[in-house]
């Protein structure tokens, strides 16, 4: 017979375990909360904006979600806050390739000059962004341009990573799937914390390219 002792040690562990689940996500959003700007004129001055994929449209253009991290990236540009932006991006199925057009939105689009913009071909998702920025691109400070409800998760997987990082909120409108990215985005947390503190996964690596930070 299972002794009441231990009953109420499993129960008091089991609670303590449910707690910090539901505690983790409201610690990260609270750590990174001081480290966001909503607004372009207040982020301060750094050398690199790193700008994250967020899908294409069925045209072949960027996603709304995208286009609004392309013209807060753009704005940050020409405000003085940054000399170069990375995007990352994923384009692992033929015909289907986002940092390339990112590239050529800012490019073309912006007017930002070829030689500002750089591209990461492998940024497939969060962690792989921040990993690849720091070992192949030598980025040690950065603003990470994204939507304000990835902003936290993306703050705390690139500091983690190494790169000392400040956010700025891409969220320029209401978007139509904003729910399900709130939800979807709760479940990448708890990924977040497997991949960085449990699992160290591979990403795409590859010889440095250059040091962005220089």
């Amino acid at each position: 017979m299972i002794s009441r002792a231990w009953k109420n040690s499993f129960l008091v562990i089991s609670g303590a375990f449910v707690l910090l689940i539901l505690f983790f996500p409201c610690f990260v959003l609270f750590k990174t909360s001081r480290h966001i700007f909503t607004e372009v004129v207040s982020a301060p001055i750094t050398t690199v904006a790193i700008v994250f994929g967020a899908g294409l449209n069925a045209l072949g253009g960027p996603s709304d979600v995208l286009q609004d991290r392309l013209t807060v990236a753009a704005d940050l540009y020409y405000q003085g806050k940054i000399q170069t932006i990375l995007v990352s991006g994923d384009n692992r199925v033929e015909g289907y390739n986002e940092p390339q057009v990112m590239f050529e939105t800012l490019t073309e689009d912006f007017y930002i000059p070829i030689e500002d913009v750089k591209i990461d071909y492998a940024g497939r998702r969060t962690y792989d962004t921040c990993a690849r920025a720091k070992s192949i691109w030598g980025v040690d400070h950065a603003l990470l341009v994204t939507q304000a409800y990835h902003l936290p998760r993306a703050l705390w997987t690139c500091t983690t990573l190494g790169i000392e990082s400040q956010g700025v909120s891409a969220t320029l409108q209401p978007y139509l799937k904003d729910l399900w990215f709130r939800v979807r985005e709760l479940g990448a947390l708890y990924q977040m914390a497997f991949d960085l503190y449990f699992s160290s996964p591979s990403f795409i690596g590859g010889d440095p390219i250059i040091d962005l930070d220089l």
